[in-house]
C-alpha cells in the first residue's frame, strides 16, 4: 500500500508548493486504497472551517480520479448545527453543502452532506430559557455534549449499526493542542491495519480507534499538516464542489485564534470555545473576538450586534441574584464557598428563575425582530430561535414547571406583533390559565413560595384528572411539598441541619447528634404547628 510520508510536525520545516504537491500525490493514493480496499462506509467531519475544507477537498478530488465503476461506497459529509453557530459562519455552511449536492451529483462522486442539528429537548435556548440552565461555563460546560458530540455520535451510531463499522475521517491535526495530539497517539490502530492492505505495509499512524464510538476507526489524513500548509493547499487548488477557498480565506483574516470549530466527537477535541468560530452565545472565552472583529470591521455586519449583546449579558460571572435557591429538582444542595479567603457554606445556585426565563425569551425574540429588519437581504431569513423550540419551551413551563399563566404566547405576542402558533396538537387547550395564576397571585398577596406551592398542586391534579387510574398522584403531591413548602429560609436552614447531622453521625460525635435532634424536637413541642392558612390568615401586630 502507497503511505504518504508525513514527519514529525515539530522536526518538519516548511514545504513549498512542489513538496506539497508530492506530498498531495501521496495522499491521494493513500486515500484510493484505502477507499477501494473494503465496503467500510466513510463519514466526513465538515465545519466548514480551513482544516475540514482541505480534508474534504483531499477525499474528493481522490475518489474523482478513481474510475466511476469504483466509486462505489457512500461518503456521507457531516456537520453538526447547533442553531446557534456565528450566523456568518452558519450561512456559509448552509450554502456549501446545498453546493455540494449539486457538484456530486453532476460529477457522479457518491458524497451525501448531512447536517444534524441536536434534539429539540437539548438545544440551547430550550435549556437556558425552558430548563433554567445557567450560561455554560468550566465547571458546567453541559452544551458541547448535547449541541455537537450528540449530534454526530447518534448518526455514527446508526451507521454503525446499518453497517457494523463506520471509517470518520476528521481534520484534526496535532498541531492544534498537546491533548489532540496525545489522544491520536494513545488511540493508533496497530493489527487492525493488516485488513486495510494486501501486502500489510500499512502506518500505526493511518488509522486510530475512537475514544468514545465502538466499531469506529479515524483517519486523519492532514494530522501532521501544519497551518501554513493548510492554507497553501486550499489557496492553489481549486475547491472541486465550486465553493470559494478564498472566501473562506477572508472570513479568516483578522483573526487570532488558529481553529475553526471541528466536528466534536469526544472531549479531547478542542472546543468551540478554544476556536476562532463557534457559537455566537458561547460563554466559555471572556470575549467574542470574532464576532466583535466582523462588527468592528465591516458595516454590513453591524446588524450583529444585538446578538453581541445578548451574549455578552449570559455572560456574567456571578449571577446567583437571577437563579434559584435551590437545585432543578427542587432539593437545596450545599457547597463550601472560598470568597476572597473567606470560607462559607452557601448554597449551590439552581436554575433561572421564571422572570429571568422570561427576561431572555424576550431579549431573543426581540434580537430575532430587529435583526431581521437591519441585516443585508440574504441574512433576513435569520432564525435565532426556532418555533419548534418556543413549542418545547411553552411545554416545559405548562407541564414541568406547572406556570400555568401561559407567558410564552403573550410575550411572542408583544415583541413580535404575530400570534403565537403552537405545533403541537392540542397545546392551546387547558383549564388553567392567565386568569387562574392572577387570581392565586391576589391571594398569595407578594409570598412567591406560597404561590409556587398552590401552582404545582393545582396543576399536578389537573394533569391526572383524565387519567383511568391515578397512580402516582399522592407521590406527585408529596413531591410538590418537599421541594416547595417550606420559605427560603427555612429551606436553606433544613439543608444546614442535615448537613450537620451527617457530618455528625460520620464523626461519631453521639452528643452532637442528640443536640441536633433531640433539641429539634424540643422546638417542635414548644412551637405552635403552622399552616398555610394560619400563616396567611394570623393577626399581625
Amino acid at each position: 500500500m502507497t503511505i504518504a510520508n508525513q514527519p514529525d510536525q515539530k522536526n518538519q520545516p516548511a514545504r513549498n508548493v512542489t513538496e506539497l504537491i508530492e506530498e498531495i500525490e501521496l495522499l491521494t493514493a493513500e486515500i484510493q486504497e484505502l477507499y477501494c480496499s473494503d465496503a467500510i462506509p466513510w463519514c466526513i467531519g465538515y465545519s466548514g472551517g480551513k482544516d475540514s475544507t482541505a480534508t474534504l477537498q483531499l477525499v474528493w478530488n481522490a475518489i474523482a480520479s478513481l474510475p466511476i465503476e469504483k466509486r462505489t461506497k457512500t461518503i456521507y459529509v457531516i456537520t453538526t448545527d447547533t442553531l446557534v453557530e456565528n450566523p456568518v459562519v452558519s450561512a456559509w455552511v448552509r450554502k456549501s453543502l446545498e453546493q455540494m449536492k449539486v457538484a456530486a451529483k453532476e460529477q457522479k462522486i457518491p458524497i451525501d452532506p448531512r447536517l444534524l442539528p441536536p434534539s429539540v429537548k437539548d438545544t440551547f435556548w430550550v435549556s437556558i430559557i425552558g430548563k433554567g440552565y445557567p450560561a455554560p461555563r468550566h465547571r458546567f460546560r453541559w452544551c458541547t455534549e448535547r449541541l455537537k458530540i450528540a449530534p454526530s455520535n447518534r448518526f455514527v451510531r446508526d451507521v454503525v449499526r446499518t453497517e457494523g463499522e463506520v471509517i470518520l475521517v476528521l481534520g484534526t491535526r496535532k498541531a492544534e493542542s498537546t491533548r489532540r495530539a496525545a489522544s491520536m497517539k494513545k488511540h493508533r490502530v496497530g493489527v487492525l491495519q493488516d485488513r486495510l492492505s494486501s501486502d500489510s505495509i500499512a502506518p500505526s499512524s493511518l488509522l486510530y480507534n475512537s475514544s468514545s464510538l465502538p466499531n469506529a476507526l479515524i483517519y486523519s489524513p492532514i494530522q501532521d499538516w501544519r497551518t501554513d500548509e493548510v492554507w497553501l493547499y486550499l489557496m492553489q487548488w481549486q475547491n472541486p464542489w465550486g465553493y470559494s477557498n478564498k472566501d473562506l480565506f477572508t472570513m479568516y483574516r483578522g483573526a487570532t485564534a488558529d481553529n475553526e470549530c471541528p466536528l466534536v466527537v469526544d472531549t479531547s477535541t478542542p472546543s468551540c470555545g478554544d476556536s476562532r468560530f463557534g457559537c455566537w452565545v458561547c460563554t466559555m472565552v471572556s470575549k467574542d473576538k470574532s464576532m466583535e472583529a466582523m462588527i468592528q470591521n465591516d458595516e454590513e455586519k453591524e446588524w450583529m450586534q444585538p446578538l453581541l449583546n445578548i451574549r455578552n449579558d449570559l455572560d456574567v460571572q456571578d449571577d446567583r441574584d437571577k437563579r434559584d435557591f435551590r437545585r432543578i429538582w427542587g432539593e437545596v444542595q450545599l457547597f463550601e464557598r472560598n470568597h476572597n479567603g473567606e470560607l462559607s457554606v452557601e448554597p449551590i445556585p439552581g436554575p433561572y428563575t421564571k422572570y429571568w426565563r422570561e427576561h431572555w425569551l424576550r431579549r431573543v425574540l426581540e434580537a430575532q425582530t430587529q435583526v431581521r429588519r437591519t441585516a443585508p437581504e440574504n441574512m433576513r431569513d435569520i432564525t435565532l430561535i426556532t418555533t419548534e423550540e418556543l413549542s418545547e419551551i411553552r411545554r416545559i413551563w405548562l407541564e414541568e414547571k406547572h406556570e400555568f399563566d401561559d407567558s410564552l404566547p403573550r410575550i411572542y405576542a408583544e415583541v413580535t406583533g404575530e400570534s403565537f402558533i403552537d405545533i403541537r396538537p392540542g397545546a392551546d387547550y387547558s383549564l388553567l390559565g392567565s386568569d387562574e395564576w392572577n387570581v392565586l397571585e391576589e391571594i398569595c398577596d407578594g409570598d412567591a413560595m406560597h404561590l409556587e406551592l398552590m401552582a404545582k398542586l393545582l396543576d399536578t391534579e389537573r394533569q391526572f384528572r383524565k387519567m383511568a387510574r391515578r397512580v402516582g398522584i399522592y407521590d406527585a403531591l408529596e413531591k410538590c411539598f418537599k421541594s416547595s413548602s417550606r420559605s427560603q429560609n427555612e429551606a436553606i436552614k433544613n439543608a444546614h441541619f442535615k448537613r450537620d447531622l451527617k457530618d455528625a453521625v460520620v464523626k461519631g460525635d453521639v452528643d452532637k447528634v442528640k443536640q441536633l435532634t433531640l433539641g429539634d424536637v424540643a422546638d417542635e413541642e414548644n412551637e405552635k404547628p403552622m399552616s398555610w392558612g394560619s400563616i396567611k390568615f394570623n393577626k399581625k401586630d
